[in-house]
């Protein structure tokens, strides 16, 4: 089978796609026909050696498939060969096949497509995390998104909206605003023009904002942060941006809110019956249509560097996923 490889930390055009073994399952795995793979920021860092952990080398980034199941191992029971299935796998998803953890593989309702699963995945995932279970997001607060054009912004945008909060997106054009109002945005605010304070304050009416999604970091976390209305939870997501904020701490003790961290490995490490949990209410969500990824482009395997590099220069509206049978 082909698989892009890692085999030393660098840019995306550093990887390789190669053949190599298929593999066989462990007694409590299956293998996965993958059919699409999700790309995401992370994907960006791990092959840098900048993510939170790190496999071995050589691999395969991609943690995001949708596919066919193709073989079981010997103590595997409710899943069999031929299964529609989607997975988060944590890394080795940029090929044509990838062992996977039984108890980690869903089922893929018939009439959901591949692409759109596999774009769901991390990014639905995390954002429903953070805004169900960290934030404990109430109908009718108030979320402000910040990169909320991006995969997981994108994702936070549409879930806020689907739980009943008014939604302010928060982006750097105007072409990336209007996917978010077609996603559910109820305010927009396009930060390469705008204040993003003074604008915070005009859309709120002084109040501030009960929940700031921030996948971003960098310089728009302090401003935001001082946007924020009293009891309000400031979930850290990442920092696309580049750079890590100094937050002064002060802040929360004056506006009496919370800073709190989003990680979904860690979910899915320290909590996986809440995470699997989580999976099985999204996929539902995504068979009854109730949520749409916005999906930007597709690659084969052979245009992997171009499919990374679309995610590294932040100038697309919503996911992009590759295809290792195209």
């Amino acid at each position: 089978m082909q698989a892009v490889l890692c085999t030393n930390y660098g840019r995306p055009e550093d990887l390789s796609v190669a053949e190599v073994p298929s593999p066989t399952p462990g007694v409590d795995q299956v293998i996965i026909g993958v059919r699409a793979c999700g790309v995401n920021f992370p994907d960006t860092l791990i092959i840098q050696g900048k993510y939170q952990f790190q496999p071995p080398l050589p691999f395969a980034p991609g943690s995001d498939v949708a596919g066919v199941v193709t073989a079981v191992g010997a103590e595997v029971r409710g899943i069999a060969v031929g299964d529609r299935v989607l997975a988060f796998v944590g890394y080795g998803g940029f090929a044509q096949e990838v062992a996977c953890a039984a108890n980690a593989v869903l089922p893929l309702p018939a009439g959901v497509d591949f692409t759109a699963a596999a774009a769901m995945l991390m990014p639905y995932a995390t954002s429903y995390h953070a805004l169900k279970d960290r934030a404990q997001l109430q109908a009718g607060e108030t979320v402000l998104v910040l990169g909320a054009a991006g995969g997981v912004g994108l994702a936070a945008v549409e879930l806020a909206h689907q739980m009943g909060a008014h939604v302010i997106a928060a982006a750097s054009s105007p072409a990336k605003l209007e996917v978010c109002r077609q996603h559910g945005a109820d305010a927009t605010i396009d930060y390469s023009a705008e204040d993003l304070r003074g604008r915070i304050k005009d859309l709120t009416g002084g109040k501030g904002v009960d929940v700031i999604y921030d996948p971003v970091g960098d310089r728009f976390a302090e401003p935001a942060l001082r946007s924020i209305a009293w009891n309000g939870r400031y979930l850290v997501v990442g920092f696309a941006a580049g750079d890590i904020p100094r937050i002064p701490l002060n802040l929360p003790l004056l506006k009496g809110c919370a800073i709190v961290g989003v990680f979904l490995g860690g979910l899915m490490t320290n909590d996986p019956k809440l995470g699997q949990a989580n999976l099985r209410e999204l996929v539902a969500m995504l068979a009854a249509g109730k949520i749409a990824p916005h999906i930007a482009a597709t690659y084969p395997l052979a245009e992997v560097a171009a499919a990374l590099n679309a995610v590294l220069a932040h100038q697309i509206a919503g996911k992009v996923v590759l295809l290792p049978g195209a």
